[in-house]
């Protein structure tokens, strides 16, 4: 898979996913099999992990499932060497960047860990517009200077291209809930 998102005929389609991909690819997208790599490189990791419903235990069939969530969180602690911001971008239950925090930041190397909710609302077929030409673009954080700061350091990434007036910056329940509250309507 990471050798097809290399390559010419990416392995997905999506309106102007191509050109998009063509033009950051090298420069600053790559694309990567090496994991540990990335955690240690990265001072701003991204995590859009599937968040599939339960099939198994309490909740099976309504809630969803934070297995791979978990995972991604030891990862990051693993192969992490310094401090870092992770983002969440995946539609999850309000307080999974809590709980993801107290997995990060339980531990004894004396990292620390800012988690952000940052959800995306995109719509299949219109994805890449939606990314170039955003409504809105939703950043939450704790209400701390270090909370504050991460979410600053998220602003700004977008700030390159999203007018300041559509970024959108709240605490961490608030940005988790509103997606929720947005597929709701949605639905």
């Amino acid at each position: 898979r990471i050798d097809a998102w290399n390559s010419d005929d990416l392995p997905i389609f999506e309106p102007g996913l191509d050109e998009v991909v063509r033009a950051a690819r090298g420069r600053n997208l790559f694309f990567s099999g090496d994991i540990a790599g990335g955690i240690r490189d990265a001072d701003v990791i991204f995590v859009s992990v599937n968040t599939p419903t339960k099939t198994f235990g309490q909740g099976a069939g309504q809630a969803a499932d934070l297995q791979h969530w978990e995972k991604t969180a030891r990862q990051i602690l693993a192969h992490a060497t310094r401090d870092k911001i992770v983002v969440e971008k995946s539609t999850l239950p309000v307080r999974t960047a809590q709980a993801m925090e107290r997995i990060l930041n339980g531990n004894a190397k004396g990292l620390r860990f800012d988690v952000v909710s940052n959800p995306e609302f995109l719509a299949e077929g219109t994805a890449i517009r939606d990314l170039e030409d955003p409504d809105r673009i939703l950043i939450g954080a704790h209400e701390t200077p270090e909370g504050r700061r991460a979410r600053t350091v998220i602003a700004d990434i977008y700030a390159n291209w999203v007018p300041r007036e559509r970024i959108i910056e709240s605490n961490l329940w608030s940005a988790e809930l509103s997606k929720l509250t947005a597929n709701a309507f949605l639905a």
